[in-house]
């Protein structure tokens, strides 16, 4: 319970609809963990060499990185369900086509297919859950990570399991789940408007012109190139059954989840993000050569790839949140082409590997992933002004009270709390209204458009204007978690010299308002004045320790 009395709203009390479209969210996030327990089985049933096998992550990956180039332009055309719907159906076709093909070459193709599916699928499946869930963008962003969660872990499990009765089953198995999603979201899911703004086909590309951009999408490159010749390859050395290869991806996948999502912003909010993508690069740099080194060492290669899911769940949270950061385009096309840069590179880099393995043995491929890591570190250095060169803020000539508020419904009851404080103390108040781009494992959202901010703002500013305080409006960008946003808050008051930050109570309650990680505790840790919890009902309260510990027991 708030202090207000009002009874927090839990993201799992969803309609149907986000459920629909959130189980299809699992099932899409296990399509590339769910072939890598069943790959020397391929190798062995359909008498393909490991480098032939390999063509199932190329194929997959480099359709994958040419249609994210166009899926903006289509889903600003259609719709976003629309274009849901077009990518669960592709997947459910093309993942039967595979499990009922008799040559790898067939197999290979119909993974390109899935591929289309899968970009389309991706591109539109957290907008329908925003658009469609109760309680608010927090809630879906909750629900969206536990899917991606539960998506990775299980994937190899469900692969391993699967693939031990027939390398076909997997296959089959997702076209069953996916067919499921698709009746699902065809009838639980409303039509959604289509976007007023549509997007050109060269948006993306002529985004890449951009140094910053370009810089990180050559970095990210570099990384899925040793990454997805760890998943494509380490299999072989490991000499498992298709059953415990499945557990072993399991516990790398459990690892990749659990550092994106709760260890990732920690690691960023203590050392930032460019000194935490060095060391996370170097440690994958470290776990290659280990893998290289004991290819010939099933136990060595089996502990080192279980290890990489920590180094790689962080970097995959951190590597788009650098991109959002830098790049001066619209965050849907950056996405895309950063999507195109990085994926064309986890698709090259198995069929690389597998020549490399063909000629010169298991090893090369290995010791060549971790060059590709080192490399993104040069990458990555090269740009490194870029990434952590802050976005200056003009100062205000008398020390204005701030008050923090984002898109909620209660934001203009803050603002006007806030003007009194301002008022008693004889001071200007900033209205800073939080646009933020939350990240997820490898996808930046935005859950609102920069017009309806400034809309916003100027709405509180037209409120304010007779109230006798002056006041200005202010849109912080902030790419994370929420956490990130409350640093972002703190680090723009002490630009200004603000002797004071105000917010408001927030409609998910007391608990959640308070707990380590959310925006409003981020935001009294990291703040250098006080930090005021306000209320047209009550007297400001500092953000005390005490206080803060009162509050949250409600």
């Amino acid at each position: 319970m708030s202090a207000s009395g009002e009874k927090a709203v839990s993201p799992f009390r969803q309609p149907k609809a986000v459920w629909a479209v959130a189980f299809a969210c699992v099932i899409s996030f296990m399509g590339i963990g769910l072939v890598d327990p069943i790959l020397p089985a391929l190798a062995d049933e359909l008498h393909a060499t490991p480098s032939q096998v390999s063509l199932l992550f190329t194929s997959y990956l480099v359709v994958t990185a040419v249609a994210m180039l166009g899926v903006g332009w289509v889903s600003s055309r259609i719709g976003a369900k629309k274009t849901l719907i077009a990518g669960l159906a592709i997947i459910v076709v093309f993942a039967a086509l595979a499990g009922a093909s008799g040559s790898i070459g067939g197999i290979v193709g119909f993974r390109a297919g899935w591929g289309l599916g899968n970009a389309l699928f991706i591109a539109t499946s957290l907008a329908v859950i925003v658009a469609s869930a109760s309680g608010g963008f927090g809630g879906a962003i909750i629900l969206y990570e536990t899917a991606l969660g539960l998506g990775i872990a299980v994937g190899p499990l469900l692969g391993g399991e699967l693939g031990s009765i027939s390398w076909r089953w997997p296959f089959f198995g997702v076209a069953i789940l996916m067919a499921i999603a698709l009746i699902a979201t065809i009838v639980m899911v409303k039509p959604l408007p289509t976007p007023a703004q549509k997007v050109s086909l060269s948006a993306p590309l002529k985004a890449l012109r951009h140094r910053g951009l370009l810089t990180m999408g050559i970095m990210a490159l570099l990384y899925n190139w040793g990454f997805f010749t760890m998943l494509g390859y380490a299999p072989y050395p490991m000499e498992l059954n298709a059953h415990k290869l499945g557990l072993v991806f399991t516990a790398w996948g459990l690892l990749v989840a659990a550092f994106s999502v709760f260890f990732a912003p920690r690691l960023q909010a203590r050392f930032g993000t460019a000194p935490v993508l060095y060391v996370n690069l170097a440690g994958l740099a470290a776990v290659m050569v280990v893998i290289a080194a004991g290819v010939d060492t099933p136990s060595a290669v089996i502990a080192a790839v279980i290890v990489s899911g920590a180094f790689i769940g962080i970097n995959n949270t951190l590597t788009t949140q650098a991109v959002m950061l830098v790049s001066p385009v619209e965050r849907p096309i950056a996405s895309s082409a950063y999507g195109f840069v990085r994926f064309i590179g986890g698709g090259l880099a198995p069929y690389v590997a597998g020549k490399l393995a063909d000629h010169f043995g298991l090893s090369v491929p290995f010791f060549v992933g971790a060059v590709a890591f080192l490399l993104a570190i040069a990458v990555l250095a090269s740009g490194h002004k870029l990434l952590s060169a802050a976005s200056p803020s003009e100062p205000v000539a008398d020390r204005p009270v701030i008050v923090a508020v984002g898109n909620t419904p209660d934001a203009a009851a803050t603002v006007d709390a806030a003007a009194l404080v301002a008022r008693r103390e004889g001071r200007p108040l900033e209205v800073v209204h939080v646009r933020e781009t939350v990240v997820i494992e490898e996808l930046a959202i935005e859950p609102e458009a920069e017009a309806e901010a400034r809309a916003a703002v100027d709405r509180h500013l037209d409120r304010l204007a007779g109230s006798g305080v002056a006041a200005t409006g202010r849109i912080i960008e902030s790419v994370g978690d929420h956490a990130a946003a409350g640093r972002a808050v703190a680090r723009h008051a002490a630009e200004v010299d603000a002797p004071l930050i105000a917010v408001g109570r927030s409609p998910r309650g007391a608990l959640a308002q308070f707990t380590e990680g959310s925006f409003t505790s981020a935001l009294n840790h990291a703040a250098a004045m006080s930090v005021v919890l306000v209320s047209g009902e009550t007297e400001p309260r500092p953000l005390t320790p005490e206080a803060i510990t009162e509050l949250r027991a409600g």
